[in-house]
């Protein structure tokens, strides 16, 4: 960790019948000495006891539990810091509940543990956790060498912010849940490694993100701006007390079919948005589409050649080495400006091609990942923000930390057919 968070107070509800209490509070023991000895300022005591409840009683559990922690504390001058949760291996909804719950209503950080690791309290699960408990209490997992001293190409030089978008449509059938918008943007510079996020209910099955700029008629103020884009860029001024110089926007999700009407219609957005904060700001944007789910794959033509590929699985190259591999020729678009890159090592024989230096700053893993964060924290936040509409959603894990999701502009959508869109519920800050 390069900077450890604080967890002064927090508490351990057990919702798995299958554990018993002694082997939660031994878990909870170890799970604190991990987060010290990773680097983080964190009590080896919970304030209570842990508790164990079934889990039908979960939103009355976590309200009864959080108001007598803030009975202790408040004299005190003092919040709870986070919760942590002991779930059953197959948990249904519960784990949505307790997100939304935590999120909408307590203002509550929480960080959830399925019972079958419980038992066996593997270091590397425990330090993983670590990570996780880390950025989202404001530490910091990763920052680039080359960040600090300021020699990334195209973001060390001159005020940089970082975007990453994405959409989460419903499952084919549900026609009365809207599909949900994200947008991710870097707080600092020039670590890059602290990310903001809004996310957005628009109309069903609608690709382009309806709420990156918007403008409309205030009786009192006249025309209003507003929008995610114009929302991260304030608080990128206010973090780092510059305002950005380059936008760099990463799309996900984007079908080939897609690209121009995407591109078109959000790069006006962005460009709207920047105008809306001062009549001549128009920074320099690069709209990057990060696609992964493709069928290409690159094998080194000699294996016995070792500059040219991985000693351990024999797979070409991945970013953190140099060379690393880069095709942006033969293979590619005609006529588009495309390319691949292998922007992490394969840990079976199979390498994915993504993109690059940011891929070694993603707050959960202390290696490579195969999409560059910001595109990953959208993805997660937009469906983190589905479990607020619809608790049973999964996508098979927790939302990456170090990522804040709020809602989008205020308002119900109408969408086609007169359809009202519901919009999301406000977050309560923590």
């Amino acid at each position: 960790m390069v900077n450890g968070g604080t967890v002064n107070d927090w508490i351990c509800i057990n919702f798995s019948r299958n554990v018993p209490d002694n082997a939660v509070r031994n878990f909870c023991r170890e799970l604190a000495d991990v987060c010290q000895t990773s680097g983080m300022d964190f009590s080896v005591d919970p304030l209570f006891p842990p508790l164990t409840t079934r889990p039908e009683n979960v939103e009355r559990a976590l309200r009864a539990r959080y108001q007598d922690a803030m009975n202790a504390l408040k004299p005190l001058g003092r919040q709870l810091d986070l919760l942590i949760v002991i779930l059953p291996d197959n948990n249904a909804s519960l784990y949505g509940n307790i997100k939304r719950i935590c999120e909408t209503d307590l203002g509550l950080i929480s960080q959830c543990c399925l019972a079958k690791h419980i038992y066996k309290r593997s270091p590397q699960y425990l330090a993983n956790v670590a990570l996780k408990i880390n950025v989202k209490v404001g530490g910091r997992n990763t920052v680039l060498v080359d960040a600090l001293s300021r020699r990334i190409p195209l973001v060390s030089d001159r005020p940089t912010i970082i975007f990453g978008a994405d959409v989460s449509h419903p499952h084919p059938g549900e026609d009365s849940s809207p599909s949900i918008a994200a947008v991710v943007a870097s707080q600092d510079w020039p670590e890059v490694t602290k990310y903001a996020g809004l996310v957005s209910a628009q109309t069903r099955r609608q690709e382009l993100i309806q709420d990156l700029f918007k403008a409309w008629q205030d009786p009192q103020r006249g025309t209003v701006t507003g929008g995610m884009v114009k929302e991260l860029l304030i608080s990128f001024r206010r973090s780092t007390g510059q305002k950005p110089q380059r936008i760099i926007f990463y799309r996900d999700g984007v079908s080939e079919g897609q690209f121009y009407q995407v591109l078109w219609y959000e790069l006006d957005a962005i460009r709207q948005a920047c105008a809306s904060l001062e009549p001549n700001y128009q920074p320099p944007v690069t709209f990057v589409v990060v696609q992964k789910r493709h069928h290409t794959r690159l094998f080194a033509n000699n294996h016995n050649n070792q500059r040219s590929v991985d000693g351990k699985s024999g797979n070409i190259l991945p970013g953190k080495l140099l060379p690393c591999t880069v095709v942006d020729s033969k293979i590619c678009h005609p006529t588009e400006f495309d390319f691949y890159l292998c922007s992490h090592a394969g840990i079976q024989m199979v390498c994915r091609l993504s993109t690059n230096n940011l891929c070694y700053t993603y707050a959960r893993c202390t290696c490579s990942v195969s999409v560059v964060p910001p595109a990953y924290y959208a993805h997660l936040a937009a469906f983190r923000a589905r479990f607020y509409m619809e608790p049973d959603a999964s996508d098979g894990g927790s939302v990456v930390s170090g990522v804040t999701t709020s809602r989008g502009p205020t308002g119900p959508r109408r969408a086609a057919g007169n359809v009202a869109v519901k919009p999301l519920p406000e977050l309560k800050e923590t």
